[in-house]
Order: structure tokens, then sequence, then C-alpha cells
């Protein structure tokens, strides 16, 4: 299968029940820059990107409401380096490489200097926003920002945020909620953010653009161990959720694979949640 959109024609490959572009790093920031070139259709719907990693793969297994925002997307990048070592042991087909979100913005924004691709950072705390928009222009001086805003308001004020989206004529919407909320965020209105080049869910990239969380050593993020790092940084709130979701990623991942017939009748069976859905709006000021 291939990508959809009208710019390049990604092939993907099919990771449990998600289809994953087969594209590198470098090639997907052009396609990014491409996207937003300035006699670009401006009434055009924007071009959706979003990734996925175990945790995605682990929730679209148990909850095929938030499977449905994913399946939405334009292109899924593989922001898990386990995804791409699961391609090179179980398939005959492989992703290049992994294409993190916390690299992409910055490859993005060497070519952005350039072409004067303009960025919108949408989502985290105030504090947050501020500290990811200074460091990158700290990195990239040449980089223009259209605009920025924090993650935090009502369901009352979306309406106004999207107003200020397309008013800052941004090129790039970067929207860091976090899943699944920034996927429920596009999947309601990406109909109206005509104008948006590309739309990128980007997790938590703010946070460490902002220095609040720390990658993993490079060693770790090759062999797939950058979870056990983020664990091992934030145990109280990130232990559970790798101990519960690891495990049923890769039952889904290998299910799909070598089961596709049983993954297939399993899929018109009621699933139960991994967890619940959290609300759709993130409703108070953070202290």
């Amino acid at each position: 299968m291939h990508a959809k959109g009208q710019g390049r024609n990604w092939p993907t490959i099919a990771l449990a029940r998600l289809q994953v572009v087969k594209a590198g790093m470098e090639e997907s920031a052009d396609d990014f820059i491409e996207r937003a070139a300035p006699t670009r259709d401006r009434t055009a719907r924007p071009y959706y990107s979003t990734s996925a990693n175990g945790q995605v793969i682990a929730e679209c297994h148990g909850n095929p409401a938030f499977e449905q925002t994913i399946v939405e997307a334009d292109e899924i990048h593989a922001d898990g380096m386990s995804l791409v070592l699961f391609t090179r042991w179980f398939c005959k087909q492989q992703l290049p490489e992994r294409v993190a979100t916390t690299d992409l913005v910055h490859a993005v924004a060497k070519r952005a200097e350039k072409t004067g691709t303009r960025f919108y950072f949408l989502g985290a705390t105030p504090q947050v926003n501020d500290a990811a928009v200074a460091k990158m222009k700290e990195l990239y001086p040449d980089l223009i920002f259209a605009g920025a805003r924090n993650g935090y308001f009502t369901a009352d004020q979306e309406d106004a945020v999207i107003e200020e989206v397309i008013k800052s004529g941004t090129d790039i919407l970067w929207v860091g909620f976090g899943i699944p909320l920034e996927q429920q965020f596009v999947s309601r209105n990406i109909d109206k953010l005509k104008g948006v080049a590309v739309i990128k869910t980007c997790g938590g990239l703010f946070d460490f653009l902002a220095g609040r969380n720390k990658r993993a050593p490079q060693w770790m993020q090759d062999m797939g161990l950058e979870w056990l790092h983020r664990m091992l940084q934030e145990p109280r709130r990130l232990g559970k959720r790798y101990l519960l979701t690891n495990p049923l990623a890769i039952y889904a991942l290998l299910q799909h694979r070598f089961f596709p017939k049983r993954a297939a009748a399993a899929k018109k069976l009621p699933r139960t949640k991994t967890r619940p859905n959290p609300k759709p709006y993130q409703m108070s000021q953070p202290k």
C-alpha cells in the first residue's frame, strides 16, 4: 500500500492495524517543506502526519475510537525503534529507519530557515511552550515562528484557538498534547484548518526542547530501549504504562504478522480499552 496525499507517494508496511510509511528522516523533512511551498493550494485540507510506537500500537489494539483517529492520518511515521527492529526481524520489507519527531523537527527546521517555512507550536504548559520556542530560535536564528500557544484551553475556547492558528498564516502546525488528545484535536478540526500545509502531532516534543525531559543515550535509542530510559526517569508516571502496553504491542504485532485471519476476526469483536480515554480538553490552567 501507499500513504495518502498529493505529495510524495510513500509505500507502507502493515504493522498491526496500521500502515506505517517507508520513509527516512531526510526525505520526510524534504516532503514537509515541499508541501509547505508558497505555491500550494491554500484552500486544500492540511496534510496530516502522525506517528506510531509501541504505546500507539497497544492503544489501537484495545481502543477502536483511538485507532480511527490514527488511520485518518495521511501518513504514519515509525517513532519507535521497536517497530523498525520488528520489520528487520519478522517482515519481508523493512522500515529504513526510525523517524522520531524529536529529531524530525530539527531536520525540518534546518530546511525551513532557507525556505521561510513558518512554524506554529501548539501544546504544553505556557512555560514549556515558551521555552521550546526559545530553544528553536536559539538553534535556528532564521526560523520563522508564525505563532505559539499553550495546550490549556476549554471546549468553548477551541474555535478561537483554531482561528488564531489560521490567522497566523503558519505553514506547519506542530500539535503536542500527547496521545490521544492530539489525535482527537486534529480529527475534530482538520477541515477547519485549511491554509495550513502540514499538521504534525508531536507528543512530548516541547518538553524535550524545553529541557524538561532528556533523550536516552544513542545506544539505547539504537536498541529500541528509549522507553526504558524514560521509565527510569519517571517510574511512577510511566512504569505501569510501559509494563501494560509493551506486552500488548508485541502481541498485536505478532498476531497481525503471523495470524492475520485470526486478527481480522478479532477486529469484529468488541474490544476492551487499555485505559479510559481522558477528557478531550485540558480544562484547568497548570500550576
